[in-house]
């Protein structure tokens, strides 16, 4: 075994060679390589190996937890062309793509080599006919409508909370059981079987938190769930989406139909999107504008920024997520003067980007009057997130909620102090402590 050597900010010297699943032509030798994920000095806090790589590394060498390395993008511009680029999506089942989990753990969100691969098309015209079905339900003027009902829901959670006593547990009060009715409600699927959605959500995103076993079990179980879901919209069709996707699809010529596989991944997809990042992000929200509380006295001040605010939270959150989105290069490319050989799996970092002062003044400050505020969390091009509208609705309604409820919400422990999400994939805080 080589020496290794690791510094503060994650960046490793090490002599000795690693699988090079992700860039074949590396040659492993003596060079600096950063490890994913980058460790950050606090549970809010950007890593400090961020500045240092856009300014000097662009196009990074970095060792996933699996020991396969491959390259991190970290400055906007970059980000935003590869995210943007039709050529590139994330990795598919067959490619030799780098792994993030070194014995097949990973969940269908984290590992392409998983054999449990979801049907949901990711280039061409399948991915674009996919796309075009279910993106016409996640309109901005749709999610305006459900405005009232999360407003109504967001409320009476509250006061379950307030009753319960303090202090609380924002997350688990308000932003778990939040999402989890909204998509709910929006599949037709049943609120109470929240807990088996969240169980199996973890297991959909893990990196090493589950065995190999547990995670293939939880993703049968999940996908039995889901067909049974789908057959029963088939026989009786409702007003949700799963049904509206089964008729209107029916009606389509053959060759446009979304099949039973789609439709199975499309649900599986939805349910994990729809409210394990969200909830993750809710906490996030709290607990950033309550670190500083001039954030909090600023919004209580001017509730008119709450829009603003949610989409500088979106930018400024330095725990998305420990990898950033994966893209698999089916062609070279030249970024930053770097050849990137066809084969080479790309993490772009998209919340490295969203601090990148070539585009965002006082990149490490919060301003919640920011506008625009082009940031990449969202993703870019025909890969942006299809639920955007609706994660930003959700946050929005949540803030002003809070602020007309809850006006003296405070932590009820020192920012420092929370604790991150660990294992998964996506970025988040265990619990977040507060009183009023």
């Amino acid at each position: 075994m080589g020496q290794v050597e690791t510094s503060q900010d994650g960046t490793t010297r090490t002599n000795q060679t690693k699988p090079d699943r992700g860039h074949r032509t590396e040659s492993g030798g003596d060079a600096d390589v950063v490890r994913l994920p980058m460790p950050s000095a606090g549970p809010l806090d950007p890593p400090a190996a961020w500045e240092r790589l856009r300014a000097k590394c662009p196009v990074a060498t970095v060792e996933l937890p699996s020991g396969d390395r491959a390259k991190f993008v970290s400055r906007y511009d970059d980000v935003r062309a590869l995210l943007s680029d039709p050529r590139f999506s994330r990795p598919r089942a067959g490619d030799d793509t780098a792994r993030i989990s070194a014995d097949g753990s990973g969940g269908v969100a984290a590992d392409a080599s998983s054999e449990y691969a979801l049907a949901i098309p990711e280039t061409g015209e399948p991915h674009l006919r996919w796309r075009r079905q279910v993106g016409r339900y996640f309109t901005a003027k749709r999610m305006a409508a459900l405005r009232p009902g999360m407003a109504e829901i967001a409320e009476t959670l509250l006061d379950e909370m307030i009753e319960r006593g303090q202090p609380g547990d924002l997350k688990a009060a308000l932003g778990f059981p939040l999402p989890v009715y909204v998509i709910c409600d929006l599949l037709g699927a049943p609120a109470e079987d929240r807990d088996r959605f969240s169980h199996w959500s973890d297991a959909f995103l893990n990196v090493s938190r589950f065995s190999k076993e547990e995670t293939g079990a939880a993703f049968t179980e999940f996908a039995r769930y889901m067909a049974e879901l789908v057959a029963a919209k088939r026989t009786e069709p409702g007003e949700d989406l799963l049904s509206m996707l089964i008729v209107e699809s029916a009606a389509l010529p053959e060759a446009e139909r979304l099949t039973d596989d789609e439709l199975l991944a499309t649900g599986m997809g939805l349910l994990v999107a729809g409210h394990e990042t969200t909830a993750n992000m809710i906490g996030k929200m709290v607990a950033l504008l309550l670190a500083d509380r001039g954030r909090w006295e600023q919004l209580l001040a001017d509730p008119s920024l709450v829009r603003t605010a949610v989409e500088e939270v979106l930018r400024f959150d330095a725990n998305l997520g420990g990898f950033g989105m994966r893209r698999y290069l089916s062609e070279d490319v030249d970024l930053d003067g770097e050849l990137l050989p066809s084969g080479t799996t790309v993490f772009c970092g998209m919340s490295a980007a969203n601090r990148d002062e070539r585009v965002f003044t006082a990149a490490d400050e919060m301003d919640l009057t920011r506008s625009p505020n082009p940031h990449l969390t969202f993703g870019a091009g025909p890969h942006s997130c299809l639920g955007q509208a609706l994660a930003r609705t959700e946050l929005q309604v949540v803030l002003e909620v809070l602020l007309r409820k809850l006006p003296t919400l405070e932590l009820a422990v020192p920012a420092d102090e929370l604790r991150k999400v660990e294992g998964l994939l996506v970025g988040g805080l265990r619990e977040v402590p507060v009183r009023w």
